[in-house]
Order: C-alpha cells, then structure tokens, then sequence
C-alpha cells in the first residue's frame, strides 16, 4: 500500500513563513477566503506515483532523477503559510509538508552561473506548462516540495502528488504537479509569464502582470 504520509514517525517542526508574522496579513487588492479555489489552465493530468520522478538538471555538475520511492523517503519539513492567488483571492493559515526545495536541491552541485530555475509540470490537456523563479526566491527557508496540505495528501486538482510551494510569491509560482527543475543562468519566462504574468509576481508589490 502506498503512502503519502511522512517516514518518520518524529513530526517535523512547524517553520513559520516570514508573512505568517505581519500585523497585516492580507497584500493590497487581496480577499479573504477559507476555500481553497481550484484554477489551472487545462485538464488535470493523473500521475501514478509509480509512474512519477523529480529530474534536476540544466546548470549543474550532477544531474539527478529522483522516482517516487526515493523522493517519499527524504526528510521532510512542514511549513505554516499564507497563499495569495493573482486572481485577487488569499487564503491564511496552511501548513504544508514535504523535502524543502534547499535540501532536494543539495543533490546536485549548481554552476557559478545559476540564477534561476524553470518549474516543468505533467501535462495536461493544455499542453507544456512551466514558471521561472530566482534561485534566491525557490530556495527560501519557507519553500518545499509538498506532498501533504493540512494534514492530507494534495489532491490532483491541487497539484498532488507533488507541487511546489513558494509563499512569498503568488500561488502561481508555486507549479503544480512538478516534474522537472531546470537551473538557467539568466531569467526565462515561463506558460504564464509569456501570456502577459510578472516575472516575479511579489504580492506585496502586486505584481500581477508584466509592464513590457
């Protein structure tokens, strides 16, 4: 029988994201929601864990592939967040668990030269999809891999079996169904970002859309 929940028997501790700490939690434009909205651009690819892997390449000395199996196994983190949707909705108050991002991405030694990765997701009916992110952004103290949401593992519709998880950005940048991590050297945009998406997307800053 397979698993989603964490292999060890020890909690991981709760790290609290620096937003989690505001006196006002909710960034400009933003409305309160306790749902969480399902938004995605096509249909809902369904990966079997035994057919799903994590690969890591581009700008590194040591590309790897992680499958299933492996990937399950690796320490995890849980992480207490706000999620804020460019599509104006915010939900306070999750807590999400899987490997951080740091501690997946100590497999491999990145170039000199990496700045950024571009997420790759499973396809869907809606074909390739992707976001860029820095590598100071995806590499966060709150930032993971997750595979749990408030206890239960995510959904497909909310990214399951994996999606990553960036709070300081909006929850677009936070790919779901991740496949691939593809450390480059200078910023390129991904599927939204070429439809008009800000490079980075800082909620604080609203930066919803791109100015070029």
């Amino acid at each position: 029988m397979e698993t989603h929940g964490s292999p060890d028997c020890e909690v991981p501790e709760l790290i609290h994201s620096r937003d989690t700490r505001r006196a006002d939690r909710l960034p400009p434009g933003q409305m309160l929601t306790r749902n969480w909205p399902v938004l995605h651009h096509g249909t809902v690819p369904r990966i079997e864990t035994a057919q799903w892997s994590l690969t890591i390449d581009g700008a590194v000395e040591t590309p790897v592939r992680l499958d299933w199996e492996t990937f399950s196994r690796l320490p995890r983190a849980r992480v207490h967040c706000d999620i804020h949707c460019v599509t104006t909705w915010s939900r306070l108050d999750n807590v999400f668990e899987g490997p951080s991002t740091a501690s997946v991405m100590a497999a491999v030694r990145l170039l000199p030269e990496a700045r950024f990765v571009l997420l790759h997701a499973y396809e869907g009916s809606g074909g390739a999809w992707s976001t860029n992110l820095s590598l100071e952004d995806f590499l966060g103290e709150d930032c993971l891999f997750a595979l749990m949401h408030d206890g239960k593992p995510l959904t497909p519709h909310h990214g399951g079996p994996v999606r990553v998880v960036v709070p300081r950005l909006y929850f677009w940048k936070s790919a779901k169904w991740v496949r691939r991590v593809e450390v480059i050297t200078t910023d390129r945009p991904g599927f939204w970002e070429e439809n008009g998406y800000h490079m980075r997307g800082d909620p604080w800053r609203e930066e919803r859309y791109r100015a070029d």
